[in-house]
């Protein structure tokens, strides 16, 4: 079992949904739901202030004692909050009721650390391909997030894949053992460099005459929607 900070937050149950809930908002607060284990989906309504100081160091892989009104807290993990596509704040969130004694499948955020000399002496560019791992384990044993050192990285032909990655005990690491995290590029050339600044004024041209041809600028920038970010699922596993 790994230590873990206790992290608490405050909650109200919600009867307002639908549209009405942007008076919550005006107010400062964030419409949720609790769902989960043995839990039948619950409105509730939290302060944005709260939820951002407890998310900013929780996160996604970090348990949370949620109390509703007067019950007891119950243990949940934040699920990606919903943001506003204009002013990137959260405005829906979903947290998820786990039981303890039962495995869970989620995703845990990495953190690259330390000094590359491939990068500092070589000039080279520093290539990540995952932000997060995908792992199953205890409640108990979720952490923030995993550190990566990347000093192991001192040339262009060396790399960190999945099964480099030291997780703590009571972690099983889901991801393909081979999968690269982390690698380093080397510089382009200045032939290369030339190459792709032709190539992006060239793409830059097809889509500036592609808007023209579908009628204008401002109607493509009219009928563009923000897209939902796509969620990560969290199961209970037997």
């Amino acid at each position: 079992m790994n230590e873990q900070k206790t992290y608490t937050l405050r909650a109200e149950k919600r009867e307002i949904i639908g549209k009405k809930v942007k008076t919550l908002r005006e107010k400062g607060l964030i419409p949720a739901v609790i769902y989960g284990h043995d839990t039948k989906p619950q409105n509730i309504s939290l302060y944005v202030n709260e939820f951002a100081k407890t998310y900013s160091e929780a996160g996604t892989s970090s348990l949370v004692d949620l109390s509703v009104d007067s019950s007891p807290a119950v243990k949940v993990l934040t699920r990606e909050p919903q943001l506003d596509p204009v002013k990137n704040t959260p405005i829906h969130i979903d947290f998820y009721k786990v039981r303890m004694d039962k495995k869970i499948k989620t995703e845990i955020p990495l953190e690259f650390i330390g000094t590359s000399e491939a990068v500092e002496q070589l000039d080279g560019s520093l290539v990540t391909n995952r932000d997060s791992i995908e792992v199953e384990c205890l409640p108990t044993d979720l952490v923030p997030e995993i550190k990566i050192d990347i000093s192991s990285l001192k040339s262009f032909e060396e790399n960190i894949t999945i099964s480099d990655i030291k997780v703590p005990s009571g972690i099983e690491v889901l991801n393909d053992p081979e999968e690269v995290v982390a690698l380093v590029e080397p510089p382009r050339s200045e032939e290369e460099l030339a190459e792709l600044e032709e190539s992006a004024a060239e793409e830059e041209k097809e889509a500036i005459e592609q808007m023209e041809a579908e009628g204008g600028v401002e109607k493509v920038e009219e009928e563009k929607e923000e897209a939902p970010a796509e969620e990560v699922e969290t199961k209970e596993t037997e």
